[in-house]
């Protein structure tokens, strides 16, 4: 049996673990540069806020209502996820991390009893170790776990957890659930399948394998599978390796100087080349690009980028070489530039490198010791205690962050402060 289990509002509940007194009023946390709405408290949600929604546009009503706002806290959330994922980890037979707030877990065989026994004790222990809640779909599939969450956050006599093995009465549940909210429908998809009048996964799942097949190739086909309870999507325990990183930011103000903007330039390739190094990867190409805003219709706009080609490498003193040389040729003056952007691509891995004769960018075995050893030192002390000259001392191309959280768990001057009272005896 399968189970997803689904942090409750995420980003929200991990701003609540550290200030307890969010808990039961509306809070919302902001996209990079405090644009717009990314996630928000079941009370926000009550208040008509949207997802994605533009702060501009809700400000009267987030000051009427004393909404909480609280700009992007990613070394947070991501330290707050690890601690979630490696609770998980030690609770199940294996554990696929889907997304930073979502992870399927195998729970094995057992009775209905026991299995959602033992969603309900993981749960519990998932909220007393970390604080954050959790909801819980335990089903024989991944697409029937998901829709088991879905109850299970939904429906307030599961408490949270919700075993979705009931054969006689799927047809009834799947029937109130709509085909756009399935996982893998896209809104393409979900517009054909409307005009075929099919509006709900019970009708999907009677229309005969030849045609999904034909319709919707094979994907479908496993779509339908899935929602007869048979596994057909494969749990993937280990991550893949990505194919491509990019490290793309739109910065707090716009930026008109070179030298600026080559730090931005240099400090997401060295984002990069850390990404490269923990899957164990080299990289062949890299794109560099800048542009920028495309909202400022009175400002004359310019958008270009730039793809480089050459041999493996994984070392950051050589890839900001290279990235710098790049925005040398794309880069023209009189313009604001909102963004810069940069893209490792075509990796091979470290393990299966073939060595060149007449080598561009010879890797110097000092050279990777010392980038060794500064990933060593920002793993150990945090992210940014030693940089690269090129990133420059002060971030002039960073983020508006004006209502940032501390980061609690990630940085020593950002602890929780705890004070005791020894008045009383």
């Amino acid at each position: 049996m399968i189970a997803l289990v689904d942090c409750n509002n995420f980003y929200a509940s991990c701003e609540r673990v550290f200030d307890p007194g969010l808990n039961g009023k509306p809070v919302v946390v902001l996209s990079n540069n405090d644009g717009c709405v990314i996630a928000r408290s079941n009370e926000a949600k009550a208040l008509g806020i949207p997802m994605g929604a533009p702060l501009f546009q809700y400000r009267q009503l987030i000051e009427a209502k004393q909404v909480r706002v609280f700009s992007s806290n990613f070394a947070l959330y991501g330290d707050m996820s690890r601690r979630v994922m490696n609770i998980l980890s030690e609770s199940a037979r294996d554990i696929e991390i889907y997304s930073i707030d979502e992870a399927f877990l195998d729970l094995g065989k057992g009775s209905d009893t026991e299995l959602l026994q033992t969603a309900q004790k993981l749960r519990k222990k998932v909220l007393q170790y970390t604080g954050i809640p959790v909801s819980i779909g335990v089903a024989p599939s991944k697409t029937l776990a998901k829709i088991a969450t879905h109850i299970a956050k939904k429906d307030p006599y599961c408490e949270f957890c919700y075993l979705f093995t009931d054969t006689a009465g799927r047809e009834a549940i799947l029937a109130d659930f709509p085909v756009r909210e399935i996982w893998g429908i896209g809104r393409r998809t979900a517009e054909k399948l409307g005009k075929m009048g099919i509006s709900n996964a019970a009708a999907f799942i009677k229309l005969s394998d030849a045609f999904v097949l034909r319709e919707f190739t094979i994907t479908g086909l496993r779509m339908k599978q899935e929602l007869l309870g048979q596994p057909a999507i494969t749990f993937e325990s280990l991550s893949k390796p990505k194919k491509a990183i990019c490290t793309a930011r739109s910065f707090g103000e716009m930026i008109t100087s070179y030298e600026f903007l080559e730090q931005a330039v240099a400090s997401h390739t060295v984002t990069c080349a850390e990404k490269l190094r923990r899957q164990h990867s080299c990289t062949t190409s890299m794109m560099v690009f800048i542009h920028t805003n495309m909202f400022r219709k009175d400002l004359p706009q310019y958008c270009r980028n730039t793809v480089v080609k050459f041999p493996p490498t994984q070392n950051t003193l050589t890839l900001v070489h290279i990235a710098k040389n790049a925005l040398k040729g794309i880069f023209r003056e009189t313009f604001a530039y909102k963004k810069a952007g940069v893209i490792l691509m075509d990796f091979v891995q470290e393990n299966s490198l073939q060595e060149e004769l007449f080598n561009a960018y010879p890797e110097d075995a000092r050279e990777m010791e010392l980038v060794r050893t500064v990933d060593l030192l920002n793993d150990r002390y945090g992210r940014g205690t030693l940089r690269l000259a090129d990133q420059g001392l002060f971030d002039k191309h960073a983020l508006k962050q004006k209502r940032r959280s501390r980061s609690y768990t990630t940085r020593w001057s950002e602890l929780l402060d705890i004070s005791a009272d020894t008045s009383k005896k």
